[in-house]
């Protein structure tokens, strides 16, 4: 089990530099991964995840790192491409790349983009396609809906071997997110369900055998959880354990309240039980 931080970027978390610094705490303090959101529109301050991370990555020599969730349809995948392989020369070989279609369709309305679920899975779907093709650091070309690629070749491809490892996320019980995490590398499950309630390790059991009957591949595969609130040590067994039977490898935490609060919870260490 390894346990990570979900990090907001907006409102007083908006500044890349006070977010590399709470990663060098966390990093200090025994965590294993700080991921940061990714976001366009707020009522509030709000910085760039990916110059962000470069920061994030800048100070920090053994935590993974990665924006979850990127929503690829609001982007151009070959600068997806450049901007992750970067990072990921940049952190030597520690980024994830979390996906998904986006969790508030105004992001994409308000811009003049198709905020229609529909589009946003077909332009996500083919973008993974690209980012994949492009990380080869082969010659590529694509033909798509979306996206049209003259034979290109993108140097340098990433650290990482076989590629970058890519997480989808998703909440239950839509099927069609899992069915797509199935092809790649891990998923990360919503907190709560689509009807909001929250997640119960026997549903999140569930979740990852649905996963494993549409996975061809055998190689290893994430399932990364974010937890409804911080888990004490002493809960953790408790809390934490019926959660990883059914199959989590990674813990998230999320730091909702005040830098105080989030420097608190990072000082305290992640709730290693066992």
């Amino acid at each position: 089990m390894y346990f990570g931080l979900d990090v907001p970027i907006h409102g007083s978390f908006a500044d890349p530099g006070l977010l590399a610094n709470l990663a060098v705490e966390a990093e200090q303090t025994g965590w294993d991964g700080f991921f940061i959101q990714d976001s366009l529109l707020s009522e509030q301050a709000l910085t760039d995840p990916w110059i962000a991370l470069a920061a994030i990555a800048m100070y920090t020599k053994r935590v993974r790192v990665g924006v979850l969730l990127t929503a690829p349809s609001r982007h151009h995948p070959w600068q997806l491409a450049r901007q992750t392989v970067s990072l990921d020369h940049l952190s030597k070989g520690r980024v994830v790349f979390g996906a998904g279609l986006g969790f508030q369709p105004e992001e994409f309305s308000a811009v003049g983009q198709s905020s229609d679920a529909k589009v946003r899975a077909e332009r996500l779907d083919e973008a993974l396609d690209i980012l994949t093709g492009l990380w080869s650091a082969e010659p590529f070309s694509y033909e798509g809906k979306y996206h049209h690629l003259d034979p290109v070749k993108f140097l340098p491809g990433p650290m990482q071997s076989p590629r970058i490892p890519i997480w989808i996320g998703g909440f239950w019980p839509n099927r069609g997110p899992f069915r797509r995490a199935a092809r790649w590398d891990g998923a990360y499950i919503g907190t709560l369900k689509v009807n909001g309630e929250v997640l119960t390790p026997a549903e999140l059991k569930e979740v990852a055998a649905y996963i494993r009957a549409h996975r061809a591949e055998t190689a290893s595969f994430d399932v990364a959880f974010a937890g409804e609130k911080p888990v004490s040590i002493e809960e953790a067994a408790d809390t934490i354990g019926p959660y990883e039977e059914a199959g989590v490898t990674w813990w998230l935490e999320g730091l909702w309240g005040s830098i105080e609060e989030a420097r608190e919870r990072i000082q305290a260490g992640p709730p290693i039980y066992g």
